[in-house]
């Protein structure tokens, strides 16, 4: 049925599904250090390094191993390291080399989006506890497999969806619960920006400075180029595109929200029309996704032009609008419409904080692997969709998606 009691759309929104969840490890004393590697140390990588290292003291936690294969990236977070933690860290090419020492107890995992899960599934086979960046996975059996093995070496896996640590959507779940919206059909968002945030400089990226068989661990092993490395972002063989780089965050918040898991369906077009600079992916996308709670969500970027942000939720008694924080009676139905107000968001916390506690309490963190495995469905879907020009269905039981 898409109607939900409210005590069951609590439980599916993730608000009650990992509280009191604790996975069944002996717990790390609050003398112990925790000691972290970092996989991938670029820009992403750079603020995880700087949260981690704010919380150096107050949760007793170090940065003691850095990974990257360019030399340049690898050894300036070598040298913040160092200063930040005064002790040096051990640093490699390599991320096996980290996953194989003793002395890690956790890793963070900033890789180009195709490193993300591949690299997840061989900490989690090492027994490390994980911090793995959005989108958490391009391939679903992948996917399948990093959640299999999640639970079953009861590790703590906090995806990089930092919107499950904040307070805004929280509290809009619960007004939505409480049924003041009626019943909501359609959440309308887009992201749009005009300047070309991508184009990172890439001529000091030389060969000799790459280990490019590590870059390319899982990838064909085509010849360098200096653009694979610094503008990934562009190219098939390293994201899925727009829909894993950024509607990521965006469905995740709409599963936030309305205490939605899975699409049923997905479909999604778009177009290269301004940014002819050989970039393989797109320049203006739209998703259509169906979800079986009764609504459906749509969700554009267009990196052409910067007008049309937007996140808002259209229920049966009016319209909220979750960029301002505010609601009102726009578009309700006459009589039941609600009085315009100004929504009171949760406190937000610390997602690196929220990651480095559950290590030592072994709970399930806000942005648990099951959170990343529903957002990594619903991506990979809208992708399979723009690529395809087909729709996608989910089947929840078997756990594979499907034209249809």
């Amino acid at each position: 049925t898409p109607y939900m009691s409210r005590r069951g759309f609590l439980a599916a929104g993730g608000l009650a599904v990992t509280a009191g969840m604790t996975l069944n490890r002996p717990v790390f004393g609050a003398n112990d250090r925790l000691s972290i590697g970092v996989i991938g140390t670029g820009d992403r990588a750079g603020s995880l390094m700087a949260d981690i290292a704010k919380l150096r003291d107050s949760h007793n936690a170090a940065i003691t191993a850095v990974c990257d294969v360019w030399r340049i990236n690898r050894e300036s977070a070598a040298a913040r390291v160092e200063r930040w933690f005064e002790n040096k860290p051990f640093a490699t090419s390599r991320f096996q080399e980290v996953l194989a020492r003793d002395d890690i107890d956790a890793v963070v995992i900033a890789t180009p989006d195709f490193g993300h899960t591949p690299i997840m599934i061989e900490a989690l086979k090492a027994g490390k506890d994980v911090y793995v960046e959005k989108p958490m996975a391009l391939d679903l059996d992948n996917a399948n497999t990093a959640l299999a093995l999640a639970r079953e070496k009861e590790r703590v896996v906090q995806v990089g969806t930092q919107r499950r640590s904040e307070g805004r959507w929280k509290a809009a779940h619960n007004f939505i619960a409480e049924g003041n919206l009626g019943h909501v059909s359609r959440i309308s968002a887009s992201n749009c920006f005009n300047h070309p945030r991508w184009a990172r400089d890439f001529s000091d990226c030389k060969q000799e400075d790459v280990d490019w068989e590590a870059y390319l661990f899982n990838r064909p092993m085509v010849d360098f180029d200096p653009k694979l490395l610094r503008r990934w972002h562009l190219y098939k063989m390293c994201t899925n595109g727009i829909s894993g780089l950024w509607m990521v965050h965006l469905i995740d918040a709409a599963n936030i929200v309305m205490g939605a898991t899975y699409p049923d369906s997905a479909v999604a077009h778009g177009g290269l029309y301004v940014w002819k600079d050989g970039r393989e992916h797109n320049d203006v996308f739209h998703a259509l996704i169906d979800f079986p709670e009764g609504f459906l969500f749509d969700w554009s970027m267009s990196l052409t032009n910067a007008a049309g942000s937007r996140y808002n939720i259209h229920g049966r008694y009016g319209t909220m609008n979750l960029d301002a924080l505010t609601y009102s009676g726009e578009g309700g139905e006459q009589g039941k419409a609600i009085e315009a107000g100004k929504l009171t968001p949760e406190p937000d916390q610390n997602h690196m904080a929220n990651w480095l506690e559950c290590i030592r309490s072994r709970q399930r963190p806000n942005a648990d692997i099951e959170f990343g495995f529903q957002h990594s469905v619903a991506t990979i879907m809208a992708a399979e969709a723009l690529h395809t020009g087909q729709r996608q269905r989910y089947d929840r039981e078997n756990r594979r998606i499907y034209a249809g």
